[in-house]
């Protein structure tokens, strides 16, 4: 899923820049949105689903004809973009936000005073904006990926109805390694390299018999004990290939992709010397 951030103040345009993009985008695949609205309420405490939230339950879900709508406590904007990117956007838009890390379109002078980073372009304020080239630069973005979403486009493969099933790894960072709490592990890949061995490792791996599709993502930056830090995504005819691919392809990525990392700990920091 490719993501962008349209920022700006009060009557800057951003709306309309979001609306012209999700319609120029909507040709290209399936579009979600994310509006960052502080201070404000969806389920008001005098509707039925307000009053569900208000009596404790930690979701509600609201359905009408036409919308479905999901109400959760513990809200993040990472939570958010990652159930469009689990629903099958292709692209997100972020309206607002303009303090969070997401690549931005800047609409006016963002002030000094204010914490704006990521801006990839500024334009004027309610412009003649060339959508086009904004398309190209979405386009141009690096992919939001969840696990769900890497299934759901192994799913989408016409060859799928010759798979008897998809087995799923997720590598996470241990927050326990010999006795030693580890806090986080920084992630540095050998940009190009790392993506091109990657790819050949799913290339590799689809060319053995009844391999429907092999589909994997490895995570770069910091994260966190418990976070996820690589997705391996195999579709098979068969039980037996299906396990023994997806071992085998965790042991490519191990043995093949130049990525390096970092490991903090309550004991002090580090680099591991094996690449993964």
């Amino acid at each position: 899923m490719k993501v962008i951030c349209v920022a700006g103040y009060k009557n800057s345009g951003k709306t309309t820049l979001v609306t012209r993009l999700v319609e120029a985008l909507s040709e290209y695949g399936k579009v979600g949105t994310l509006k960052q609205m502080l201070h404000h309420r969806f389920n008001p405490q005098d509707t039925d689903t307000g009053k569900h939230f208000d009596a404790g339950a930690d979701l509600v879900a609201a359905i009408t004809d036409t919308e479905l709508v999901t109400i959760k406590r513990g809200p993040s904007l990472e939570d958010a973009m990652n159930s469009l990117a689990d629903n099958g956007a292709d692209f997100a838009i972020v309206e607002g936000a303009k303090s969070s890390d997401f690549p931005k379109i800047f609409l006016g002078e963002p002030e000094s005073s204010d914490d704006v980073s990521n801006i990839i372009l500024q334009l004027s304020e309610k412009g003649d904006w060339d959508i086009d080239a904004l398309v190209q630069l979405i386009l141009d973005q690096p992919e939001w990926v969840t696990l769900d979403s890497l299934i759901r486009k192994v799913r989408s493969n016409p060859d799928i109805r010759l798979s008897g099933g998809i087995a799923t790894f997720t590598g996470i960072v241990r927050r326990i390694n010999d006795n030693v709490e580890t806090t986080a592990i920084d992630f540095e890949k050998y940009e190009g390299v790392a993506d091109r061995a990657i790819e050949k490792i799913c290339f590799d791996m689809k060319q053995k018999e009844n391999i429907i599709d092999v589909l994997i993502h490895h995570k770069t930056g910091l994260i966190k004990s418990g976070e996820d830090i690589v997705y391996i995504v195999v579709a098979a005819a068969h039980r037996q290939e299906l396990f023994e691919i997806l071992v085998e392809s965790l042991e490519r990525i191990k043995e093949d992709v130049p990525i390096w990392k970092k490991e903090f700990t309550i004991e002090g920091d580090f680099w591991v010397h094996d690449k993964l």
